[in-house]
């Protein structure tokens, strides 16, 4: 993906929590002024905020830009209507539909700016390798173990043979196990939990193929995986980012999933076949 087809927005969100003081400055004026900041030089901007045309400059890098003119770009395709911010705060004293439209707003834009920022090339790999995978496992730990277990139940229908650990020594054990004609997937939404990139480090000395489902950025996870797709969330004082991260990491995995079962049609047939039966023996 080009500097120029990088969407603005979503990756200050997706970065904010680790900008230094005057980078989050800048990100607050962006936010707050995005119809402004596109019609302003950047000698006005570092004016406006008090700060160093530099520290406004190097800060278009830090998102990934050549320059100013190239973030001015993107964030002015992001706005040809007007923005509105569907995130709101939530306030102690709001009641409880406030409180449910304010999380269910957060989702779908969580799920919005994922989608912005999702790589078509490296989701197509993934598919690929997925779709010849003799065997898919997902690792995750603590809420992104429960991601991993249903990834898991979505793959059982494929009819490729999948497995879910959310225990560390499972993890590195089930991974010494795997071979270079099978993919592992490692969810975490930090991309910094020494257990999984312990699991990574197994899988990749058995040359495993591996996909990394994390936070946009550069993150331990998403140096050392093959491939990496990436999640945008937001913080706030109820709720933490790994937290609305899990909806987009759902999305990832079931978009991933029914690319797979589309390419296998024929072969899910049976496999659909025998679950059901199976199910069935369940119900009254």
């Amino acid at each position: 993906m080009s500097n120029e087809q990088q969407h603005c927005l979503p990756r200050i969100r997706a970065s904010y929590s680790s900008f230094s003081e005057k980078e989050k400055q800048v990100a607050d004026y962006i936010l707050a002024n995005p119809n402004k900041m596109i019609h302003s030089t950047i000698n006005q901007v570092a004016e406006d905020l008090g700060v160093a045309e530099a520290t406004v400059f190097r800060f278009c890098k830090r998102l990934g830009f050549q320059g100013y003119q190239a973030m001015k770009i993107a964030l002015a395709s992001e706005i040809v209507t007007p923005i509105q911010d569907i995130h709101e705060t939530i306030q102690e004293d709001d009641d409880e539909k406030t409180v449910a439209d304010k999380v269910f707003k957060s989702n779908i834009r969580t799920l919005e700016d994922t989608m912005q920022v999702l790589d078509v090339e490296s989701f197509k790999r993934a598919v690929d390798y997925l779709l010849h995978a003799r065997r898919i496992e997902f690792y995750g730990n603590g809420g992104s173990g429960v991601i991993a277990l249903d990834a898991h139940h979505k793959f059982l229908r494929t009819g490729i043979p999948s497995a879910a650990y959310h225990d560390s020594h499972f993890q590195v054990m089930s991974a010494s196990q795997l071979t270079k004609q099978d993919v592992a997937v490692f969810i975490s939404h930090s991309g910094t939990n020494r257990d999984l990139l312990q699991a990574l480090e197994v899988a990749k000395s058995h040359q495993v193929k591996t996909i990394g489902i994390t936070t946009y950025g550069k993150t331990p996870l998403s140096k050392e995986v093959d491939i990496a797709l990436y999640t945008v969330s937001q913080e706030t004082e109820y709720r933490s980012e790994a937290l609305a991260s899990r909806l987009a990491q759902l999305s990832i995995i079931d978009a991933l999933y029914v690319n797979v079962s589309i390419r296998r049609k024929d072969e899910m047939k049976n496999s659909l076949h025998n679950m059901r039966k199976a199910i069935s023996l369940k119900r009254m």
